[in-house]
């Protein structure tokens, strides 16, 4: 199920002339097709599918970060699918929900970002790429309750001061024209 929904997210997706986005889904295809299991967080060679969610504010004006320890930077959240979550945006919804306590909302799922990108060896894991599918959300309410990152709202136009990188910053550019066709 997971591969179908895989292979009709990359087939609907624009990447609208960005070019690490183009050779991202071309990676994605590459494991998806040589993969034995390439949804496994367990599957480190080259790596596995991950999901994470650009969060808009009720407003549209901000965008959610969270500050991952280990990497010492702030990105949108994100991780692995789980085998119950059933579907990719039921992972990326999960994993906000873990991550900062938010509720989102989504009316039909938006890709508004693929990117392939390597994860640094941690104790119990070798080093490995992401293959991550992007989400775009609403959240329910502007008030974090608390998850189990530090997370706070950015003005979109400020995700530079924040050091973002350039797949998030352009994934909120997808996100924010697709609330406005």
């Amino acid at each position: 199920m997971l591969a179908a929904e895989a292979a009709a997210l990359l087939q609907a997706f624009d990447p609208d002339g960005d070019r690490r986005a183009v050779e991202s889904a071309e990676q994605v295809r590459r494991l998806l097709r040589t993969a034995a299991a390439p949804f496994s967080r367990e599957h480190y060679d080259p790596g596995h599918v991950t999901v994470s969610a650009v969060v808009l504010a009720p407003d549209g004006r901000s965008v959610l970060l969270v500050y991952h320890q280990r990497l010492e930077r702030w990105l949108q959240p994100g991780g692995h699918i789980e085998p119950a979550d059933g579907t990719f945006t039921a992972a990326a919804r999960r994993e906000v929900r873990e991550e900062t306590g938010l509720d989102v909302l989504l009316d039909a799922p938006r890709l508004v970002g693929l990117d392939v990108h390597a994860i640094p060896q941690a104790d119990d894991e070798p080093p490995h790429l992401h293959h991550d599918f992007m989400f775009c959300f609403t959240a329910a309410d502007a008030a974090i309750p608390g998850g189990d990152s530090r997370a706070e709202w950015c003005v979109v136009d400020r995700l530079r001061e924040y050091a973002v990188d350039g797949p998030l910053l352009r994934g909120v550019a997808r996100a924010l024209r697709s609330m406005s066709d």
